[in-house]
């Protein structure tokens, strides 16, 4: 079977963390309801939740949000984040 490895990409993220400053592209994910605050985080539709939204990820607090290549957004754990990404240059 073949091994494949993750194309080099940068993306944009930030940490769940009460009292800390949301990026732009953050706010505008709550104003146009892609992101909900919910009581421990905050539920996420995903491009998988379909046209109507049926699927919901919830990301707790501490947990990393990340935009992805196609502006998308999705929960990651700390500590797979911390296995899988690192600051780019």
């Amino acid at each position: 079977m073949a091994k494949y490895r993750k194309k080099p990409v940068v993306v944009e993220a930030w940490q769940l963390i009460e009292g800390t400053v949301m990026p732009d592209w953050m706010l505008e994910a709550r104003r146009t309801g892609v992101i909900q605050p919910c009581e421990g985080g905050a539920i996420i539709r995903t491009l998988e939740d379909g046209p109507n939204g049926e699927a919901k990820h919830v990301a707790s607090m501490g947990d990393w949000i990340i935009k992805g290549v196609k502006g998308e957004l999705y929960p990651c754990k700390p500590e797979i984040f911390a296995l899988a990404y690192e600051v780019a240059e």
